[in-house]
């Protein structure tokens, strides 16, 4: 029986790399699997794989993956290197931002202390309350609850001075919310460092531009917590927490590799951290104008197309999050039109190409150029074009 190696892999179903070269132009990955890809008009969303990693990323991971290091190393290194980038004094490398909200959140709790580190979340005689103001609440925050801890909601200055005691183990802070709907962060600094309470910014939805970030630590935030994956278009499953020294080693000791921590289930590989520091180091340094200018004159060429098709109102949405995202607004009159959103909606993801973009309320759809490629405006506007037509015909 001759398995040798190519004999191996193409028994179990993988064939060598030249095979997918040579079939590239006519097949992908994907359609071998039966999945259709999607052109992204929703934006950097996790569901849709956020965001497409910066090309020049490829080689260098893939040779990461060649190699046998240790992982506490290769973390130490690369932390050295984006804490320089942002102007901490420590920083390291994790699964998204949701894992440095996890892993600041243990760093907070059990400082160096092993014995509290293996019995997270057990909280027995710990510190066991983050607080949060309310308007900061969010899907995410059971990064910070999955370590066992209370949130303890406040909605005033007076409520979050009285809320401090001895049980207080962090503020989590929402870097993107407007700081006229809470007290404001320079405040809330403060307060906490007079009460000993670490300060923890969710900094993801702080991106772009690269500046924001550097700002937070010279206004004495003890915790920043970034995402890899989306804006800065590294690895999907990547992330940075960046903050004190102290706390960053106490949250490496809380992660993987270390087998008895409760970040274990973490894990971050070593591709992930080349990733992830090449993709900070290329979007500390990016023109953020001309990437935006590629974004607007996307949403204005959908724009344009658009109006060449009777009935449809036109317009842009505000995005909270960041004013670098430009955002399509299509509406209609169902009723005259006699097309729904929902088979709007269903027309997009089931035609040729796939297109997914966000659901307005009450009616109408919202197209976003934040992460696409250049070329996706034109093959979105002929397919939307393509189903306007069509009804209106029918």
């Amino acid at each position: 029986m001759n398995l040798n190696r190519r004999n191996l892999l193409r028994s179990v179903g993988f064939w060598p790399l030249s095979s997918f070269a040579a079939t590239r132009h006519t097949t992908n990955i994907y359609q071998q699997l039966g999945v259709r890809p999607v052109i992204n008009c929703m934006g950097a969303w996790t569901v849709i794989g956020a965001s497409m990693q910066w090309p020049e990323l490829h080689a260098p991971m893939a040779e990461a993956s060649s190699r046998f290091v240790f992982l506490e190393e290769l973390q130490e290194k690369i932390g050295e290197r984006l804490s320089k980038l942002i102007g901490s004094e420590a920083a390291m490398v994790t699964t998204g931002a949701a894992g440095a909200i996890t892993l600041g959140t243990c760093a907070s709790l059990t400082g160096p202390d092993q014995e509290k580190i293996r019995r997270l979340p057990d909280l027995t005689g710990m510190k066991s309350e983050v607080l949060i103001h309310k308007r900061h609440r969010n899907n995410f925050d059971h990064a910070i609850r999955n370590t066992g801890v209370k949130l303890i909601e406040v909605e005033s200055r007076d409520q979050f001075v009285n809320a401090i005691g001895d049980r207080t183990a962090m503020l989590y802070y929402l870097g993107s919310s407007p700081q006229e709907t809470v007290l404001p962060l320079e405040e809330c600094i403060a307060i906490c460092k007079k009460a000993g309470v670490p300060v923890l910014v969710d900094a993801a939805n702080l991106l772009p531009s690269w500046d924001n970030i550097q700002k937070l630590t010279p206004m004495g935030v003890d915790l920043i917590c970034i995402s890899g994956g989306k804006h800065m278009r590294g690895p999907q499953c990547s992330g940075i927490l960046a903050g004190r020294k102290d706390l960053i080693q106490a949250a490496l000791q809380n992660s993987s590799p270390h087998e008895d921590a409760l970040g274990r289930p973490m894990k971050v590989g070593r591709e992930e951290m080349i990733g992830v520091w090449l993709a900070a180091e290329k979007y500390s340094k990016l023109d953020f104008d001309a990437y935006n200018r590629q974004c607007v004159e996307q949403s204005e060429y959908l724009t344009r197309e658009l109006k060449k098709i009777p009935g449809l109102n036109l317009g842009y949405t505000p995005d909270l999050k960041s004013h670098r995202v430009q955002r399509v607004l299509v509406e209609w009159d169902e009723q005259a039109m006699g097309l729904t959103t929902d088979e709007f909606e269903r027309k997009l993801l089931e035609g040729e190409p796939r297109i997914a973009a966000l659901r307005h309320q009450p009616q109408g759809m919202t197209f976003v150029f934040f992460l696409g490629e250049p070329g996706d405006e034109k093959l979105v506007a002929r397919r939307l074009k393509e189903i306007f037509t069509t009804v209106r015909r029918s």
